[in-house]
């Protein structure tokens, strides 16, 4: 929620526990391409900790809470006198069903981008994620999207949220066909490398629950730790309560914060690639207002959109 500063990418995959993570989320970096392709292993310094792709805000910027934005009214519009003959509505077009992949393992760790797993026709996917939620029209407006189109996506919700609430009807269809995922972002968005044990568990726990009343599902084990700050302390005591899997991106559409719509499309340019995992955020209204443009550019590169769900949970 923070000013936007770029990291140099260095690499990205599946991790161990206990690593620290160099990128932080919410603050609408933009970052720069990796020398690690999508699915490739991240290496590990001299003190024994993970280093890799930093898109985000820099290393140890001063992080806080979420700053919730207030829903922007909607502009005016002027009605003229409707056309004696007037057209007739034309339907949206029904969305292509959704073919299933190969699914792997659930991950060990932290991931920051799909594998490519060398099957013909799963190479070309993409985990478009959205985080937060601090604005109604916003999520209301991803969640008609999805409905619209059948793009795939993985909110990591905070529950802190009320837009979560108010339109939980109309995204439980979409959660309890799986075209959506749902998974933890923390209940009210704290970095969780400030709290101590108990204050982990709570965050974790208590939008967790959340999560399993309002819309029937069990977000684990894939958490999205805020800024993307986690260590191997975090890690443990989340993994505790299920938790088991650190949940990064591999380029982000920037807009934690209030950007052009513009700016997005440049990001969205740069970072909707295959095997990537993209995170957006539902805190501004601009990005909604470019989804026929996201979804053209998607449909232009043959990109297949993925849940983290339709990856991971094989034998």
């Amino acid at each position: 929620m923070e000013r936007r500063q770029v990291l140099t990418a260095l690499g990205l995959g599946v991790l161990g526990l206990g690593g620290s993570a160099v990128l932080s989320g919410c603050v609408g970096g933009g970052g720069s391409g990796a020398a690690t392709p999508p699915g490739g292993i991240r290496g590990m310094n001299g003190a024994g900790e993970p280093f890799g792709n930093g898109i985000g805000e820099a290393v140890g910027a001063a992080t806080s809470g979420p700053r919730s934005s207030a829903t922007p009214a909607p502009s005016a519009t002027a009605t003229g006198a409707p056309s004696a003959s007037p057209a007739p509505p034309t339907s949206a077009p029904t969305p292509a069903p959704f073919v299933p992949i190969t699914r792997l393992p659930v991950p060990r760790g932290t991931i920051t981008g799909l594998p490519n797993n060398g099957v013909a026709g799963e190479q070309n996917l993409l985990a478009w994620t959205v985080d937060d939620g601090a604005d109604d029209v916003t999520v209301r407006r991803y969640a008609e999207f999805a409905a619209a189109t059948g793009t795939r996506l993985t909110f990591f919700v905070n529950g802190f949220y009320r837009p979560w609430t108010d339109h939980a009807a109309l995204l439980r269809p979409l959660v309890q066909s799986g075209q959506v995922q749902i998974a933890n972002h923390t209940w009210s968005h704290q970095a969780l490398t400030k709290l101590d044990d108990a204050g982990i568990i709570f965050q974790l726990q208590k939008n967790h629950d959340f999560i399993s009343e309002t819309f029937g599902v069990d977000a684990r084990p894939y958490f999205r730790p805020p800024f993307g700050y986690h260590d191997g302390r975090v890690d443990r005591v989340a993994a505790s309560i299920g938790y088991t899997v650190p949940t990064l991106w591999y380029g982000s559409l920037s807009d934690s914060g209030r950007i052009t719509e513009d700016q997005i499309m440049q990001f969205a340019n740069e970072w909707f690639r295959p095997q990537h995992i993209v995170i957006g955020h539902a805190n501004f209204v601009p990005v909604a207002n470019r989804f026929d443009q996201l979804r053209a550019l998607i449909t232009e590169r043959g990109l297949r959109t993925v849940t983290l769900n339709d990856v991971f949970g094989g034998n």
